[in-house]
């Protein structure tokens, strides 16, 4: 049976874990606090609370894995604690586990194209702002080590949607002279990808784009969501551009990953939406 290690069992990781436990994988979850390993007691597979980013810490806990998934998140952190939690918890897990194959869950963001162009992985990956170049250093760090960088567009699914959570309180905006792509992978998909990475046993140094098929104009994904929910258009202004990602507009190309054998689920926003995540939001006035 072989032996997975999930570093960060947050919503994404946790799925993760379900899915690797579900296909006979012995499972191993990490997270950041005694709480929120708690949280988790309930789950068929042991979990943890360890700081990867402490290099004692990881000594401590550490067993045999065949695999390492590095999926801690920041939850909107500041550069100090990119570079903490990704790029010195990165390198301790490649230390400590250096018999293992290590897959870490990096971004789309990294790509800082801006003319709506299709990209791929062999597409430069040039970020401007500094949390998205901590996450270029981990990549290049982890594929140095001959692993695989599982670069993961925003993320939604049951409970959690930005989109859906900006036009429910009334501060969505429709921008025309900033429309943009989004980009977005559903987290039951991106477990499945993860899934299928470790057990094609895919050559390592690899880099995979992990998104659904059909990226859509955010004014596109704001009327759907009006005409769905019979509300009207969020008002026309001017978009907050100060975010830490930058203001990019890109079309994610998920090809590398579908050739695998990867087939999403959730293939586009309307399917997520009506299929997973609407049915799992309270929204107001419905």
């Amino acid at each position: 049976m072989p032996r997975i290690l999930i570093a960060g069992c947050g919503y994404v990781g946790q799925a993760t874990a379900d899915l690797f436990h579900d296909a006979g994988w012995e499972v191993e979850g990490w997270t950041a606090s005694a709480e929120s390993a708690a949280k988790l007691s309930d789950k068929r597979y042991p979990t943890v609370a360890v700081d990867i980013a402490d290099t004692d810490h990881v000594a401590a806990h550490a067993k045999s894995f065949d695999a390492v998934i590095h999926c801690a998140s920041t939850r909107g952190g500041d550069v100090a604690l990119y570079r903490r939690v990704y790029l010195t918890g990165a390198g301790n897990l490649l230390e400590r586990f250096d018999q293992a194959t290590i897959v870490f869950t990096s971004s789309t963001s990294v790509y800082a194209q801006e003319n709506g162009e299709w990209v791929t992985e062999e597409s430069a990956a040039a970020p401007q702002h500094e949390t998205g170049k901590i996450l270029r250093e981990t990549e290049e760090l982890v594929l140095s080590h001959s692993g695989i960088v599982a670069r993961l567009a925003g993320i939604y699914g049951p409970g959690r949607s930005a989109l859906l959570k900006r036009f429910s309180s009334g501060e969505a905006t429709i921008d025309p002279q900033n429309d943009h792509f989004v980009n977005q992978a559903h987290r039951d998909d991106i477990a499945a990808a993860l899934l299928l990475l470790l057990s094609r046993r895919v050559d390592a140094v690899q880099i995979y784009n992990i998104v659904d098929d059909e990226p859509i104009l955010q004014s596109e994904c704001y009327g759907w969501l009006a005409a769905k929910l019979n509300r009207p258009l969020p008002p026309v202004g001017g978009s907050a551009s100060g975010r830490k990602r930058g203001r990019s507009n890109k079309r994610v190309s998920n090809a590398k990953l579908r050739r695998l054998g990867w087939t999403p689920g959730y293939p586009s926003f309307s399917e997520a939406m009506q299929g997973s995540i609407l049915p799992s939001f309270e929204i107001p006035g419905t």
